[in-house]
C-alpha cells in the first residue's frame, strides 16, 4: 500500500479517470462539497479516499457512481466519458455502510438480484450465486433470511451482491464502519483478498487510516473537498 498523489486526465492507462470534478449542493450560500478532484483507479487496483466526516469523500464517490450529479468535470472509464451516463449503465457496483439488503429476499435472492434484472438465465444465475457464496465464505447459507445474519455476514452478502453482475468498478462507502473494531479488522483483510481475487477495481471511502492501509493499494487523503 502506498500513499499516492491524486492523478487524472488524458493519457492515463485503462480504468477509472476522474478529472477536475466539482460537486456543489444548492443552498444559501451553495456548498461546494468537492473542489476540482482528479484521480485514477487502474484495472484491479483498490484506491482509498481517506478523510474526516464532511470532507467530501462520499460526494466524490457518489459522483463517480452517478448518484450525485457533478457541477463540472468528468468521469470516464477506459476513455469513455460517463459523466452524463445513467447509474444503471455505468456497470459500477456499490456497497453501502449498512449493506441495504432486501429484507424480503433470502441470501441467494439478494445476491442473484442483479443478474436476474440483467436477464441472466436461471441456471447461470444459480451458478453465479453459488460461486460468490463460496468466495465470501457463506457456503450453505443461500436460503437463510438476511434478518438472521450477523453484521459481518450481512456485509459479506452486500459485497457478493455487488460483485454478482461483474462490475468493472466497485464503490465502497464506509462498508465496515457499523461493525465492532475486532470484526472490522478481520473483515478488512477478507474484503481486500476478495477484491483482489476477483480482479475488480475498487474505490473505497473510509475515515479509518488502518482500514485504508489494509484494503487499498493506494491511499488518497481528502480535506475540505480537495484531494491532497
Amino acid at each position: 500500500m502506498t500513499y499516492g498523489a491524486p492523478t487524472g486526465g488524458r493519457g492515463m492507462p485503462g480504468g477509472l479517470t476522474v478529472t477536475d470534478l466539482v460537486v456543489t449542493y444548492p443552498g444559501r450560500p451553495p456548498v461546494e462539497a468537492v473542489r476540482g478532484a482528479s484521480l485514477h483507479v487502474g484495472p484491479g487496483e483498490t484506491v482509498a479516499l481517506l478523510g474526516p466526516s464532511g470532507c467530501g469523500k462520499s460526494s466524490l464517490l457518489g459522483a463517480v457512481v452517478g448518484i450525485v450529479e457533478p457541477a463540472s468535470g468528468s468521469v470516464s472509464w477506459n476513455d469513455e466519458d460517463l459523466t452524463t451516463t445513467p447509474v444503471h449503465r455505468r456497470r459500477f457496483g456499490m456497497v453501502f455502510q449498512d449493506g441495504q439488503l432486501f429484507p424480503h429476499l433470502d441470501v441467494a435472492g439478494n445476491i442473484g438480484f442483479g443478474p436476474l434484472m440483467a436477464g441472466m438465465a436461471a441456471d447461470a444465475r444459480r451458478d453465479r450465486v453459488a460461486e460468490l457464496l463460496a468466495v465470501v465464505g457463506l457456503e450453505g447459507l443461500g436460503e437463510r433470511a438476511v434478518t438472521e445474519l450477523s453484521g459481518g455476514q450481512r456485509q459479506r452478502v452486500a459485497l457478493a451482491r455487488s460483485l454478482a453482475a461483474r462490475p468493472r468498478l466497485l464503490a465502497l462507502d464506509e462498508p465496515l464502519s457499523s461493525l465492532d473494531a475486532d470484526l472490522r479488522r478481520r473483515l478488512a483483510v477478507d474484503v481486500r483478498d476478495i477484491l483482489r481475487s476477483q480482479g475488480v477495481s475498487a474505490l473505497l471511502v473510509t475515515h479509518d487510516p488502518a482500514e485504508a492501509e489494509t484494503m487499498a493499494h493506494r491511499v488518497l487523503r481528502m480535506k475540505d473537498g480537495r484531494l491532497l
